[in-house]
Parts: structure tokens; sequence; C-alpha cells
């Protein structure tokens, strides 16, 4: 298929030279001049084990672009994924989606036929109606927006996406779902669950699994500090409760609070989007508030 990835950061780049590893053409394009043309040498401007090796080899075998021209990228694809960073405001809870919905619109400017949007990058519930919005505002009819929330870490990002655990798409027509799981069939074959649902609750299920991770660092995290009073080594207490199969041993390691790109912003959005509808999630809050003074 021919794809075209919006903003070459870390999602964009490692999910568009993974995506080209499998046999698609993939355009990444960005607007950072200096970052394209580093790429176009072969230079990464993230450092991922693996992936300068993977950039080469599909960037030899034309199947792998990287370009400014949005309009070019856009025109020679059929599925537009949009990669762009969502960070939280300074000041708030709450997720700016400026750099998401200036792509929308760059993207139904230049764009002269049917294309398929699909937000990779992390959105709140109620994203794709609002892109939805934008849209009609326009008067454009030829556009699909869809969800598929990345699953990547920092680390194992090539294995992440090459061997997940699931993926996830979200969508309110469910033709699609055929054409998105074309895309993703050699991941499926290789054991993949191929999940759908609606395209609010696809937005949803990234916020509730990064809380839900962030919030077993938290618990094993308090639980470190109970065994540091009482005598017990914390390790034991980590492997005696992850062999339980309902809980398992992963992100049950006691260490210092979790960081990184993720945790910190989709825990502070999550409840950012509860507090919009009026619901209070008390232990995301309290899990934010431990992780703080740890």
């Amino acid at each position: 298929m021919k794809l075209c990835m919006i903003g070459a950061g870390y999602v964009g780049l490692v999910s568009g030279t993974c995506f080209a590893d499998i046999g698609n053409q993939v355009y990444c394009v960005d607007n950072d001049v200096s970052k394209i043309n580093k790429l176009n040498l072969g230079i990464s401007p993230i450092y991922e084990p693996g992936l300068n090796e993977l950039i080469k080899k599909n960037y030899l075998a034309k199947r792998l672009i990287f370009t400014t021209d949005l309009n070019k990228a856009v025109n020679s694809s059929d599925i537009i994924f949009i990669c762009v960073g969502t960070p939280t405001k300074k000041g708030s809870l709450q997720v700016d989606l400026s750099y998401v919905y200036k792509s929308v619109k760059e993207i139904i400017s230049v764009s002269k036929s049917k294309k398929i949007i699909v937000t990779k990058s992390t959105v709140p519930v109620g994203t794709g109606d609002e892109i939805e919005k934008i849209i009609k505002k326009k008067k454009k009819k030829n556009f699909e927006v869809i969800s598929n929330p990345e699953f990547l870490r920092e680390g194992d990002a090539i294995r992440d996406f090459k061997f997940p655990d699931r993926i996830v798409i979200g969508s309110n027509n469910k033709k699609i779902f055929k054409k998105m799981k074309t895309l993703y069939n050699t991941l499926i074959s290789k054991g993949a669950k191929f999940f759908t649902t609606s395209r609010r609750g696809a937005e949803l299920i990234k916020y509730a699994s990064n809380a839900f991770l962030a919030t077993k660092i938290t618990f094993i995290n308090e639980i470190s500090n109970l065994c540091e009073k009482t005598g017990v080594n914390v390790e034991d207490i980590s492997l005696g409760i992850g062999s339980d199969n309902r809980i398992g041993s992963r992100f049950l390691r006691a260490g210092p609070a979790y960081g990184g790109s993720c945790f910190p912003k989709d825990t502070k959005g999550l409840v950012s989007i509860a507090d919009k509808n009026k619901i209070d999630l008390s232990i995301v809050k309290s899990v934010i508030k431990s992780n703080q003074n740890r």
C-alpha cells in the first residue's frame, strides 16, 4: 500500500520505517528541513536500536521517502497517518491538539482524492469527531477518519511494531476494517490480535492502557517502601505477585518514578478527559501524586 506519515518524529519515523520494511511505499513528511536532509543522508534524528539500518535498507529500496513536500506525499498515498506531538498544555492537565488539527487542515487543503486519515498520535476521546467537524466545515467529503493508536516502547519500538500483542483499529465505518486488516496482514499472520472497536473506543484504549501500566509501576514502588521498613526483598514480592496470571510480571519492577514521553502526559490527559466529563478518576489522580512524590 501507499502510506504517508505526517511527522518524522519518534512515532512517525519508527512506524513509517517498519511499514516500509514489510513492503509498503511510505512517505515520511516533516516541515523540519534539517531533519529531512539528515534522514536523506541516512542520519536518524532519534536513537532506537536497529532503526538506522532499517532506514538505510528501505531508503535504498525506494520504499521509504523523506520529504517536506506535503502535497506530493499526501497525493501519492492512500492512507495518511497523523504522527505529530500531543503534549500536555503548560500549566494544566489538558492535551495540546494544535499540531493534530493543523495537520488535518493541511491534509484536506492539498488532497485531490479520497483518503483515510488515521490518528496514530495519542489523542483524547472525541478527537476524531472534532477532525470530522473540521472536514465538514471545509465542505470536504473524500475522507474517512479512524483511530489506530501506537504501543511502542522506547528501546524496543521496532520489535513492538513487528510483533505486537494487538493492533487496535477504531472506526465508525466497518468497511474500513477490511482495508486496515490488509495493511497489517503480515503482522496478524505472526500472531498479533486484530482488535476492532468504535473510533472513540480506540482513542480511550491507549489512555487506559498507559494509565493502568503507570498504576502497576506506582503500586510496586509503594510496596517497595513498605519492604524497606519491614526487611523484605521487594524482588521476591514482585516475583510472587507477578506469577499470578491475572496480574503478570511486567511493569512490576520497583525503582524510580515512571517517566518517559508517554506515562506522565497520558495519565494527566486521562484525568483531564474525565474532569471534562465530570468523572473523578481518584485512582489515577493518586497514581500521579504518588509518582510526583517519588
